[in-house]
């Protein structure tokens, strides 16, 4: 795999690499549908997630939804798998925009990121983290660096011992670093965020 030769050139990340080993992306088809399981897993635990994401794919017999059926299913079903107000409404704001504009795989692989994050933070309730993280883990690209997420931050000022003033001259520094790791900047969060968790 070519980013491992590549990251281990950053000696930090190199160690950590030697301890997970190496991991894979791939890309996935129903945008619609990953772009929902994003929503509904902001500021949840892994564990929380994984049980949201399976109360909602049994209001539709544990078959993935299509996003006319998401629309049509009524706000109070949704609210009683334990959504609040707000992911409800933002899910079904999700699969209206895919009935409406699409976000088939295939159109978005023609754009670049910041194209797709343009397009897809146009939905209220979507903003560029949870596009980023689509990115990463939907459309399968390699170089996505979310410098806004929690996780990635935590371990960077961990492991690289960044001492900063306010926010934005971590983000600056934090930047600077990953600048190295491109165009493999998505294989380094999986790392950074395998080291934190662990």
């Amino acid at each position: 795999m070519d980013y491992v030769q590549h990251l281990k050139q950053d000696e930090r990340l190199a160690g950590l690499i030697r301890q997970h080993g190496s991991f894979s992306i791939k890309q996935r088809k129903q945008v619609y549908f990953h772009l929902c399981s994003s929503i509904m897993s902001q500021q949840l635990s892994t564990k929380v997630a994984a049980v949201f994401h399976q109360r909602f794919l049994n209001l539709y017999d544990g078959k993935i939804p299509s996003a006319e059926a998401i629309v049509n299913t009524p706000f109070e079903t949704l609210r009683s798998i334990g959504l609040s107000n707000a992911k409800a409404q933002y899910i079904q704001n999700v699969a209206q925009f895919e009935i409406q504009f699409g976000m088939q795989a295939a159109v978005l692989k023609k754009m670049g990121d910041e194209e797709v994050i343009q397009y897809l933070t146009q939905i209220k309730g979507v903003g560029r983290w949870t596009v980023e993280m689509l990115l990463m883990f939907t459309l399968g690209r390699e170089n996505v660096f979310p410098v806004d997420d929690l996780g990635i931050q935590q371990a960077m000022i961990n492991l690289y011992q960044i001492k900063y003033k306010d926010k934005k001259s971590l983000l600056n520094k934090m930047q600077k670093i990953a600048a190295s790791w491109a165009p493999y900047r998505t294989y380094a969060c999986m790392h950074l965020w395998h080291y934190k968790d662990n």
